[in-house]
């Protein structure tokens, strides 16, 4: 009897081979001016297409919205035509792949900013983390307090990207609202402190995320449209007074959207599971309607144990996808996995990103 992890699945409107998904995971090999992915890229996502759902590396909206060397975007032509080299490979491998779209908001440096300009942010608090520049790790720069016209052009940026994306070949987008970036500091009170319209009450900071989901789904549909929430982790400095309570609302008011999926951060992002008092992620789970992702730490026996019992829909594994690209199929043989090389996760060449072998590479 074949597992349920290794079975076809509907995603809204995307059809899945198997209900195991690559995660996003951001690995510095974009060209750092045009934000242009390459002939590299191509080759890694396509190497892993027999994954039921490719959702790629963190992508920028803006350039305001980079924090990181050598990050691409998906808020030019060029940089749509250079990820339709990806989109058409991965097809042409009978995979599905969507883009995770992706504001950092405070999680920047000025050097990583057009003119050298602040990041921007919901409130001007500096994250007290560090991000990635051409000078290693550095801490974060102070953000602005973004104005409301700056708000309501990057929701607009969210629409463009979304446009981009589909004009790109994608089968969808992820919306990047997890793990401290820019959703995820409108939504928390430790980097929300706004008394405008977008800030202050629960319904006042949601208020971005809804509005950006808006013109995502207006323009792309529902169907096409994926959300990542970290409703506890504390990733990239993020705090707040009650997550149990605000992500309830949350997800309460994501069922009116019909999405794709949910893609949900189990505890601290690549970090511990657990949760503290008072957090539940099944609260969550039996509140929510619509199809769920689950990721962090997942194994292969969680993944089908999760599976089976319905906990969740689908599994989305990360760092065993940069070692292993024939992951599904070492997870159906329950063979050994790969080893991945850490020092080559963040920038480089083909060293440590297309070059680990497959199974029958590997017997040779």
């Amino acid at each position: 009897m074949t597992e349920k992890l290794f079975t076809p699945i509907e995603l809204g409107d995307i059809a899945l081979a198997n209900r195991i998904a690559m995660a996003p995971l951001t690995r510095n090999r974009a060209d750092d001016v045009t934000g242009e992915v390459n002939d590299l890229h191509v080759e890694y996502y396509a190497q892993r297409a027999s994954a039921g759902l490719i959702v790629t590396e963190a992508t920028q909206i803006n350039p305001v919205g980079k924090g990181y060397i050598q990050t691409p975007g998906i808020h030019t032509e060029a940089q749509a035509a250079a990820w339709k080299k990806v989109t058409d490979e991965v097809h042409a491998r009978g995979g599905k792949i969507v883009v995770q779209l992706w504001h950092v908001g405070r999680i920047s440096h000025t050097d990583l900013q057009p003119g050298g300009g602040s990041p921007a942010a919901p409130s001007a608090i500096n994250a007290g983390v560090q991000t990635f520049t051409h000078d290693g790790f550095v801490d974060t720069s102070t953000p602005h307090a973004m104005t409301e016209d700056e708000i309501r052009d990057t929701i607009e940026d969210y629409r463009k990207a979304a446009a981009f994306a589909i004009k790109a070949g994608f089968d969808g987008v992820e919306v990047h609202g997890a793990n401290g970036y820019l959703i995820d500091q409108f939504l928390k009170t430790g980097a929300n402190q706004r008394t405008d319209d977008w800030g202050g009450s629960l319904e006042n900071r949601a208020r971005f995320l809804f509005e950006v989901l808006d013109v995502v789904t207006k323009e792309i549909g529902a169907g096409r449209t994926g959300l990542r929430l970290s409703p506890f982790s504390p990733a990239n400095g993020i705090t707040d007074e009650d997550p149990q309570a605000d992500f309830e609302y949350v997800v309460e008011r994501l069922n009116g959207y019909g999405l794709s999926y949910l893609h949900v951060i189990e505890g601290a992002t690549g970090g511990p599971r657990d949760l503290s008092e008072g957090e539940s992620l099944d609260a969550l789970r039996k509140i929510y309607s619509g199809p769920w992702m689950g990721n962090n730490g997942y194994d292969r026996d969680m993944a089908i144990d999760a599976a089976e019992s319905g906990k969740v829909d689908v599994v989305a594994f990360g760092r065993p996808f940069i070692s292993n690209p024939d992951l599904v199929e070492r997870l159906k043989r329950n063979a050994p996995l790969n080893e991945a090389d850490q020092s080559t996760f963040y920038g480089g060449g083909a060293e440590g990103f297309t070059d680990y072998p497959k199974l029958a590479e590997a017997a040779e």
